[in-house]
Parts: C-alpha cells; sequence; structure tokens
C-alpha cells in the first residue's frame, strides 16, 4: 500500500475512527484502524463489534493494500507532523513508514486477516434526514436513559415515526424525556428502534464531523447512517419500550411559568445545600404568587430561594431530585419554561414555553 494525502484530511478521518476501537481481549486486531487503499480510493475502518465506521479519504493512491495500525499511536504520529501539509503513508516490510518532506517513522503493523467487515443494513426503509437534526433529537433525549444495562430498553434511545415526525425518547424509570423532529420530506413507515446508549456518544461525534444530510437504513438488529464519506452503523436493542404514554397526566392543577435562566440559577444555589438525595422543595403558594426552592442538609445547613413565576391553579409543596429537573434544561432553547404539575405523588412536566416539541417529566421523592 502507498497513498499521498493531506495531513487535515489524515487527522480528521483518524480521529473519528479511532475513538470507536477499543480495548478487546478476546480479538485483539479490533483495537487497530483498517487501512485500505483499493482501486483509487482509500478507507479507513474501526469496530468494537457494537459500533463501526467506515470512512472514505481523499487522497492519491499509488499502490493498493491493506494494513491495521493502532489508531491512538497513528493519530498521535500524524497530528505531530510539521512543515508539511502532505503525508505519504507506505507499507514496507510489514511496517507502515509515516514520511514528509522532513519527516519520517516507521510504525509496526498487526495480522489484518480477522478484521470484520461492517454489517451491510439492505432494507428499503430509508429516511433521508439532515445531520443536525437527528443530533438534536439524540441529545434532546439522551441523559434520561438509564445507565443501567440490567434492562436494556430503557439504556437506550427508543425511537419511531409519526406521521413524518421521528419522535426520541429516553427514560430511566425516574424521568423521561421526549423529542418530536419535523422532517420535510415523506419518510416510510418503519417499526421502533432501540439505539444502545452506549452507542449514542459515538454516534453524535460522527454524525458532527459528517453534517449535511445522511440516509438512514434499518433493519432489524442494525441501523446505519450514510453520506458521500462515511458508512456508520450501530447494534439495535431486541426489546419493547415501556407504554410512556400511560404515565403522562392527563390533567394538571398547577402552572409556573419562569425565566429559564433564573431556574438554573436558583438550582445551583439551592444545589450547594442538598442532601444525599439530591432533594430540593417546590413550594407554589398561587395566593402570595410565590414559587419557592429550598434545600437542607444537616451537616451544612438550609437555603431558600424565590422564583419570579406567574403561576394558575392550586398551591403544593413537593420534592424532586434537582439534578434531574436542572438536566433538562440543555434541551430547551426558549427562555422561559413551564413547569406543569398534576399534584402530589405524581409527576411534574416540564416544557420550554412555545415550543411543542419537546417535554421532560420528572417523577417526585418521597419525603
Amino acid at each position: 500500500m502507498k497513498i499521498e494525502c493531506t495531513k487535515e484530511n489524515l487527522v480528521e478521518s483518524i480521529a473519528v475512527a479511532e475513538k470507536i476501537s477499543g480495548k478487546n481481549l478476546t480479538l485483539p486486531v479490533l483495537n487497530n484502524l483498517l487501512l485500505e487503499a483499493k482501486g483509487d480510493k482509500f478507507f479507513i475502518r474501526s469496530t468494537n463489534l457494537d459500533l463501526g465506521v467506515e470512512i472514505e479519504v481523499q487522497c492519491k493512491v499509488h499502490r493498493e493494500g491493506t494494513v491495521a495500525v493502532s489508531g491512538s499511536v497513528l493519530h498521535g504520529l500524524v497530528s505531530t507532523l510539521y512543515n508539511s501539509n502532505k503525508v505519504n503513508l507506505e507499507v514496507v516490510n510489514n511496517n507502515l513508514v509515516v514520511s514528509t518532506d522532513s519527516n519520517n517513522a516507521l510504525k509496526k503493523t498487526v495480522p489484518h486477516d480477522y478484521f470484520p467487515t461492517l454489517p451491510t443494513v439492505e432494507s428499503s426503509k430509508n429516511i433521508n434526514i439532515k445531520a443536525v437534526d437527528f443530533i438534536n433529537g439524540l441529545k434532546s433525549v439522551w441523559y434520561s436513559a438509564s445507565i443501567s444495562s440490567i434492562k436494556q430498553e430503557l439504556s437506550s434511545v427508543y425511537i419511531y415515526n409519526n406521521d413524518s415526525k421521528i419522535v426520541f425518547v429516553s427514560t430511566d424509570s425516574f424521568r423521561l424525556a421526549e423529542k418530536t423532529i419535523q422532517i420535510k420530506d415523506k419518510i416510510d413507515d418503519f417499526e421502533p428502534i432501540l439505539i444502545p446508549l452506549s452507542n449514542i456518544g459515538e454516534i453524535i461525534r460522527v454524525l458532527e464531523y459528517v453534517g449535511g444530510n445522511i440516509d438512514i437504513k434499518l433493519s432489524n438488529n442494525q441501523i446505519s447512517f450514510i453520506s458521500d464519506k462515511i458508512y456508520l452503523t450501530s447494534r439495535l436493542i431486541n426489546g419493547n419500550f415501556p407504554d410512556y404514554k400511560q404515565i403522562i397526566p392527563k390533567e394538571y392543577t398547577t402552572e409556573a411559568v419562569i425565566l429559564k435562566q433564573d431556574m438554573v440559577n436558583t438550582l445551583k444555589n439551592t444545589n450547594v445545600f442538598s442532601d444525599k438525595f439530591n432533594q430540593v422543595s417546590f413550594s407554589v403558594n398561587p395566593a402570595e404568587k410565590t414559587f419557592t426552592v429550598s434545600s437542607k442538609n444537616e451537616n451544612i445547613g438550609e437555603v431558600t430561594d424565590a422564583v419570579d413565576s406567574a403561576i394558575t391553579g392550586e398551591g403544593l409543596n413537593i420534592n424532586f431530585n434537582h439534578k434531574y429537573i436542572s438536566d433538562c434544561f440543555q434541551s430547551i432553547a426558549q427562555d422561559s419554561v413551564s413547569f406543569e404539575f398534576a399534584g402530589l405523588s405524581k409527576p411534574v412536566v416540564v416544557r420550554g414555553v412555545g415550543d411543542p416539541s419537546f417535554f421532560y417529566l420528572v417523577m417526585p421523592m418521597n419525603k
């Protein structure tokens, strides 16, 4: 193998691919990247068997060939090259020679015979979507998925089609987030899917690198994301997501509309005094038109903050995990948020005022 490439293209592509490779004791070759020059194209492939990516890198191919090398070492080497933007990669005696006009390095390679191919998703169920929209859907909900793998369906992001809208949902049974993304073009109906939480971060990172529009293909156990330079594929979870709509309150007894930044600042303040359960108390008093947030720690002290708000409905005192409340603000672009309460022992629903595409539900804590 012998290729000539710009440093910028090579460094970016290696950086994207090498994050997916990892420590695999049963199949050590997966700890490396596969570099393949074929015809007039050059590819970098990486997989951990759960998630895989193949990137086409623009370069000049002088000689075909395939080699496997450590991604972290190769990235560290290429990214520190200087005095030249042109990089040559050549396999000589089972070693990879990396050179520029003023640098020359030799990296040992590993046998690549058992490096797996990436699963190909053959499906007529295709979605064309802006990468930024899919990223927005994932980022809006993934933090509320369960970090435990005991119930795989909860340790995932649930995605389904609803009248040419893609709905993203996640829950850990204590809180739930839902984000709806409007698609410009009509999409084919597809069965709901569950993407493992463990793959979401890397999917977001790769799609941010891709940008533009992507084609998504779905099968029973695999999802793929395709652009003109990247093929990314992820395993899907086989399971049934809970019927979450049953827990959404049908009626609300109290509503408070608050400036988002005021609530963010208040929760930061009360967090200092919260107990080991991260408990904060909300007290809503429509008669006095007050909304207060308080927390108490026997070893530190206590604090109460009043927040300017517009209140309608009944008064109540209710406790929540402050972290669960704070997490949702990253998904709300609006300046004001509404807290809709259904009464004691029932969840609160948080929304951005004027934004029907997102809602967040949090279960209360017992005192």
